[in-house]
């Protein structure tokens, strides 16, 4: 596949950590169901991997 740019892979990244944490703080404030919180979390591991795979980390000299 096709690399993305450096701006793409930072915002994967970011909204993976965030859908993260986020799944994590709902789930100690209200009773989520085992399905949800594990969508979330597979939703976030997801988005982080497609970052940090397909990015381009290449500096420019």
């Amino acid at each position: 596949m096709k690399t993305i740019t450096k701006k793409k892979t930072l915002l994967l990244i970011s909204i993976g950590i965030f859908v993260v944490a986020m799944s994590q703080i709902f789930s100690q404030l209200t009773e989520l169901p085992d399905i949800a919180t594990g969508s979330f979390i597979g939703i976030g591991i997801g988005l982080l991997l497609t970052g940090l795979i397909f990015g381009n980390f290449k500096t420019v000299k």
